[in-house]
């Protein structure tokens, strides 16, 4: 069974403390905060103050994923708000090794990213280090885009990456999951689909959560 971590990006940003509390009491485990600064994605979100007043909020396994440039400079700031894990691009670390120890031994899980043009070998001598791996499955910045399949390949490369290794890092996709491709990236090797509309822009977000799930 996969996690589910819906996107706060296709939540109402008009009620978020509200919409993040529904979605825990109906099964949600994770949530994906999207960390957007206009520079390294063509669009802006929110920062380390919303997910810090968020978290006042709800008890979910906060998935803080910033995609953003220079990420050495505000991740404590990610760290104080609460953040569970921290994923950090590679396309965006100049010194990716040092960042990971950034977050590590701040005690919080930390991931890496990659777009989808970039190779799961860029990761080779960090892997041993990493909590998760999250595969783009859309060109990162904007909700609501349609998964690209040619990920399987990626996603499978990671999983067996995994299975013939001592390496026990978990594969997160964004991008396009929902109820159609869900059971799919789970045979391939997904362990946490992050959905933003499949969850926030279903008429039944229970059932679309369990769904996903595969409850």
């Amino acid at each position: 069974m996969v996690k589910v971590a819906p996107s706060v990006l296709a939540a109402d940003f008009s009620k978020l403390a509200e919409e993040i509390i529904e979605v825990e009491n109906l099964g949600a485990e994770w949530l994906h905060l999207d960390i957007m600064d206009g520079h390294f994605v063509p669009n802006i979100s929110f920062g380390a103050d919303v997910v810090k007043s968020l978290r006042k909020h709800s008890g979910l396994f906060f998935d803080v994923h910033l995609m953003i440039e220079n990420p050495d400079q505000y991740i404590p700031n990610f760290i104080d708000a609460g953040a569970d894990l921290i994923t950090v691009h590679a396309e965006a670390c100049r010194h990716l090794d040092r960042t990971i120890d950034l977050i590590k031994e701040a005690g919080v899980k930390v991931g890496v990213a990659l777009n989808p043009h970039t190779p799961p070998e860029v990761l080779e001598f960090v892997i041993h280090k990493l909590d998760l791996v999250l595969v783009m499955t859309v060109n990162p910045g904007f909700g609501g885009q349609k998964f690209n399949s040619v990920m399987f390949e990626k996603i499978k490369d990671l999983n067996e990456w995994r299975e013939f290794s001592e390496f026990e890092f978990l594969i997160e996709i964004d991008g396009g999951g929902n109820l159609e491709n869900a059971r799919a990236l789970e045979a391939a090797g997904v362990d946490v689909i992050v959905a933003g509309t499949a969850v926030f822009g279903a008429e039944d977000r229970g059932a679309a959560i369990a769904a996903i799930k595969g409850d």
